[in-house]
């Protein structure tokens, strides 16, 4: 055997042993197609390599190449059946063009006969195939006469690494059209289950309502009682109101009492209804809401404010089902499914002695709880918008909310939540007089929250944070004696405000005279919050 050709075909068998290893070792094939062609113009002494491959628009566009430049890679692009590359893409054919220059199909589009020096190129074309089905073009050209073998040998060798390339091309493709076909699974997927934890009139998005609606989607269908935890106004109401349209009992009635609003007698005529003349003012028969929610829901708001006498009334009604109405001695039947809410914490009731155990468990089957609006403050823009929506409709404006406004009410605490939230964004939409709410509208855009880092606690801790929102929020509760004390923190603070909320409200005792209602002005809270916030944080306040 010729010893040249010898040399060339272990030089072709390391070649195509290296281009193997190198395709098969990532799945970025225009990397891993660049490295091959590097190790084929290196090891056989090609002055240029190209990959070209079709692309979703039906062109061809390069993949990898070696020995051009920028420029002239960018150039390199064809039409199938355009040029030497075109014609070998379309008919599936080899091609053998001995002398670039002297062929009329050649476009040079890449500059491979530029700067030549009047030495003579040849250029071999090969297709690459995928199931049979031309899905490229390798091709090389060198300069004829300096390589060791004719161009056989060449297409010899641009086959098997043409079959190479066909082998790395179409598994790049599969794992793509899985990847493809996973990623569209999957957002079909999050779709079906975003719109089936969608619940009616409640607008959220953050993943702690979704985990909140996933809970409702369950207990549902139940016939279980569900108590609804937390604080006033994160929509326990709306939430209830879900879990009966979800349930079997959708075309029954939802009856809703909020046990806090009436007092013991009143609420026991409100839920068993009376008999005429079993009080002053019973003119007639009444039906109380068990009787209204028959075959229906019960919705028990505030049910932690109930007396200890009325919890043992309810507690018989849940465990018989049965109940008599006020003045009557008639037992009645009723199909209801409760659900109860409260933003007290039953526990401590429980252990304090203030709310029968018995009666807990009853109403504790199944247990949601609604985080506050700060901590699910991804909710708050899309809040807003529905808020200012449903004003521009019933008023007949064009309001929008500006960035600056939006990331003010983004950053606020919001001890009451959505409905504060709703609050806010209808008075200040109200007074505005153009069509953009701006940060300005707000008195706390330059004043953020004094208590902003505090944690809201319940109304049984006689704490409540201090907001951060636009202007205090009255409520209607008596504003807490603080009791005298003997001592008094001696004036510490200068003109201008400390860092620290307790350093804080010193400041604004101090700058107020030691007078509550004024610190409160001053810091832009309401006098009970003032109140709460120095028991919080013992503070002795000065007698004159």
């Amino acid at each position: 055997m010729n010893p040249a050709l010898h040399v060339r075909a272990q030089t072709e068998l390391a070649t195509i042993y290296e281009i193997s290893k190198i395709l098969t070792s990532s799945l970025d094939l225009a990397k891993t197609c660049r490295e091959a062609l590097n190790v084929l113009a290196n090891n056989m002494g090609y002055r240029r390599c190209m990959i070209v491959a079709d692309n979703e628009d039906g062109d061809l566009h390069l993949l990898a190449a070696v020995g051009l430049s920028p420029e002239e890679y960018q150039a390199g692009h064809y039409h199938p059946g355009e040029g030497v590359i075109g014609k070998v893409f379309s008919s599936g054919m080899p091609a053998v063009v001995q002398d670039l220059a002297a062929e009329p199909f050649f476009l040079n589009r890449t500059g491979a006969l530029d700067h030549v020096d009047g030495e003579r190129i040849a250029l071999v074309g090969m297709p690459v195939r995928v199931a049979q089905q031309v899905v490229g073009v390798i091709t090389i050209d060198r300069v004829s006469g300096r390589n060791s073998g004719g161009f056989n040998e060449d297409v010899r060798l641009l086959t098997m690494v043409a079959s190479l390339v066909g082998q790395a091309l179409a598994l790049q493709r599969t794992v793509v059209a899985e990847r493809n076909q996973l990623l569209s699974e999957t957002r079909r997927l999050r779709h079906e289950l975003k719109g089936r934890f969608r619940l009616d009139n409640v607008i959220d998005v953050s993943k702690r309502m979704q985990d909140v609606f996933a809970e409702v989607h369950q207990a549902g269908p139940s016939r279980s009682t569900v108590l609804l935890r937390g604080e006033s106004g994160t929509g326990k109401e709306v939430i209830a109101r879900a879990l009966h349209t979800l349930s079997p009992r959708k075309d029954g009635p939802f009856i809703k009492v909020n046990c806090a609003a009436l007092t013991e007698s009143l609420l026991e005529s409100e839920l068993f209804g009376h008999e005429k003349g079993s009080f002053t003012g019973a003119v007639g028969e009444r039906k109380g809401r068990f009787e209204m929610a028959d075959k229906g829901t019960l919705f028990l708001d505030e049910i932690g404010d109930i007396s200890p006498a009325f919890q043992a009334k309810l507690l018989r009604v849940l465990q018989e089902r049965e109940f008599e109405r006020v003045g009557g001695n008639r037992s009645i039947k009723v199909d209801v499914r409760l659900v109860c809410a409260t933003n007290r914490n039953l526990e401590k009731m429980v252990a304090a002695g203030e709310f029968r155990s018995d009666l807990y468990y009853r109403i504790n089957v199944v247990s949601i709880f609604l985080p506050p609006l700060r901590e699910r403050r991804e909710d708050i823009p899309p809040l807003i918008a529905h808020f200012i929506e449903r004003f521009n409709s019933e008023n007949n404006r064009d309001l929008r909310v500006s960035a600056e406004a939006l990331d003010v009410l983004t950053n606020c605490f919001w001890p009451g939540n959505v409905r504060e939230l709703e609050n806010c964004i209808e008075r200040t939409a109200t007074m505005a007089r153009g069509d953009t709410i701006s940060d300005l509208h707000f008195p706390c855009h330059n004043n953020r929250c004094l208590t902003q880092s505090l944690h809201h606690v319940d109304k049984d801790d006689a704490v409540s944070a201090l907001p951060a929102h636009a202007g205090p929020v009255e409520i209607s509760l008596p504003i807490p004696e603080i009791p005298h004390r003997t001592a008094a923190p001696e004036r510490q603070f200068g003109s201008t405000m400390p860092e620290g909320e307790r350093e804080r409200l010193i400041w604004a005792m101090e700058h107020s005279g030691w007078v509550q209602a004024r610190a409160a002005r001053l810091l832009n809270i309401t006098p009970r919050q003032m109140g709460y916030a120095l028991q919080k944080y013992d503070i002795e306040v000065k007698r004159f």
